[in-house]
């Protein structure tokens, strides 16, 4: 893997530092997109309409915690606080996978001290204690060896030494593990999740549990996202694509790969090559691999993803606003050098489900996205890119890069692009142009032999994850036109939206890509009052 360099725009000018942030806009906070897991603390409407109108585009629902019940009411309120809000936003299921968790029936809290010795069990039917930790899982004494790292955290390993612990294996008792406790916690709650570092668990990346809920809550919601948890092979994300073609509209829904650890690092090209988008799990990742190799990895496949035109979307930025109102110095360096780096999207986890404050969460991360996106390197990153691509590029990554460099050049004040499945703005996007991306998804008339239906629902939610790009769902009856039609219609309704959200002004230069014929074109135009 090669890292990409900082894209970073120099020199900076002291007074740009000093200078107060401009208010955001209200069409988009920031170009890199904000996925927020909904949850206990953020899922009233009135919660959702805040976090919406703060920059969310994607709303995750993890199903590692919850019933299908809970989650369901919960998409309810978001489906009415985006018809009170007008901002379109994405559903992504996040599955269980291969999640080994520690079971604690009572809830109280567990006092493990340093230097002390805990059994690992998987017979649940015990209660949990400071000597006893039941599992869900019975081959654990054969995956692990005397000295193997294992880690145990509640829903997600914070790095705190108060509510994560660090075990180490000392005996091996028929289906029990024994471990020595290196560090003191109290594990509050009654489920924590139990990784052991650099092993492998024979577990499916796609459990029963979770093939249930896809056939059930993601058939009944069209769900436009699967969030594949701990990807570690190409294979598995073939396995999730044959298996949601049975599942009706879902054979439209994009697959993430959610890296989680080495194994899936160490196929990530292969998984890359399969997978719609990739999840940077930097949670678990950052438990399996040495601190001093966190930065390489998420440089080096940030760059890949970039390179494939795939969206990147990494995990684990603002830990500490789950309980605090401002980030840390470290994290909002950590969430600028993510946009340098080249991430697509953010994703908070604890910070919006069980955080106290959500909104202010999404707030501030958008607002630290917007500032480093002023001094991204465009230039270089266009260059960079372009040569990656080689000679002969595609004929529609050729048009793809030539919106951009015309846009540049004209100094444009939006580029728009007609397209019916998305990989047309996805391409624009991947050059990063300067400004954002107005994807016109003309919708499609299709049958599945009982019943004629419009596509483009899916292909305009799922631009929400990508960087710049910002979808606009065309009037149907403008989708059966003729393929020689130039669309002049849906140009005239596209113009007037940007317009009505103050991105396009006047005599502003708008750069336009489209199809008229067989022909793919890109022209300037400069919209009048």
């Amino acid at each position: 893997m090669h890292p990409s360099p900082l894209l970073l725009e120099e020199p900076i000018r002291m007074s740009s530092v000093l200078e107060p942030s401009k208010p955001v806009s209200s069409f988009f906070p920031s170009m890199t997109k904000i996925v927020g897991t909904l949850g206990p603390k953020s899922r009233s409407v009135d919660t959702i309409s805040s976090c919406l109108k703060a920059g969310m585009s994607v709303a995750r629902f993890d199903f590692s915690w919850g019933d299908a019940e809970f989650h369901q009411e919960t998409l309810e309120n978001l489906k009415t606080a985006i018809k009170s809000t007008k901002k379109l936003c994405a559903v992504m299921l996040d599955t269980i996978g291969p999640e080994l968790q520690v079971v604690n029936k009572s809830g109280n809290p567990i006092l493990l001290e340093a230097d002390s010795l805990v059994v690992l069990t998987p017979d649940q039917s015990k209660e949990a204690s400071s000597m006893l930790l039941p599992i869900n899982f019975h081959g654990l004494s054969e995956a692990v060896k005397k000295g193997d790292t294992i880690f145990i955290g509640q829903y997600l390993f914070t790095g705190s030494e108060t509510t994560s612990v660090w075990l180490e294996v000392s005996e091996i008792k028929g289906e029990d593990v024994v471990c020595l406790i290196k560090n003191s916690a109290t594990l509050a709650g009654s489920l924590y999740t139990l990784h052991v570092s650099q092993i492998r668990i024979d577990l499916p990346t796609l459990t029963d549990k979770d093939k249930e809920v896809l056939s059930t809550w993601g058939v009944r919601n069209n769900i436009d996202f699967l969030s594949l948890s701990c990807t570690r092979h190409a294979e598995d994300v073939r396995h999730a694509r044959d298996f949601l073609s049975k599942l009706g509209d879902l054979q439209q829904t994009h697959i993430f790969a959610k890296i989680e650890n080495i194994e899936g690092l160490t196929h990530f090209d292969e998984i890359l090559q399969e997978a719609d988008g990739i999840i940077l799990s930097r949670g678990n990742l950052g438990v399996d691999l040495p601190p001093e190799k966190v930065f390489l990895f998420q440089k080096a496949a940030l760059y890949k993803c970039n390179m494939a035109a795939k969206p990147a979307v990494i995990t684990r930025v603002v830990d500490s606003m789950t309980e605090n109102l401002r980030p840390t110095r470290a994290e909002a360096t950590d969430v600028a050098n993510a946009v340098l780096d080249g991430s697509d999207a953010i994703l908070l986890g604890a910070e919006t489900l069980r955080g106290l404050y959500p909104v202010e969460t999404i707030t501030t991360v958008s607002k630290i996205c917007a500032e480093a996106e002023k001094v991204f390197n465009y230039d270089l990153y266009f260059k960079k890119t372009s040569k990656y691509a080689g000679e002969p590029m595609s004929h529609l990554e050729s048009i793809a890069s030539s919106a951009v460099r015309v846009a540049i050049n004209v100094k444009a004040s939006i580029i728009m692009c007609f397209t019916t499945t998305g990989r047309a703005a996805r391409l624009i996007a991947k050059y990063r142009p300067t400004m954002p991306v107005l994807s016109v998804v003309i919708p499609q008339l299709k049958t599945n032999q009982l019943r004629w239906i419009f596509s483009g629902g899916y292909e305009a939610r799922q631009s929400l994850i990508v960087r710049g790009v910002f979808p606009m769902l065309a009037d149907p009856q403008h989708a059966a036109e003729p393929k020689n039609a130039t669309n002049e219609p849906v140009l005239k309704v596209a113009l007037d939206h940007g317009k009505a959200f103050g991105i396009i002004k006047s005599h502003d230069r708008v750069v336009v890509c489209q199809k008229v014929g067989v022909a793919s074109v890109v022209k300037i135009i400069e919209p009048e009052d």
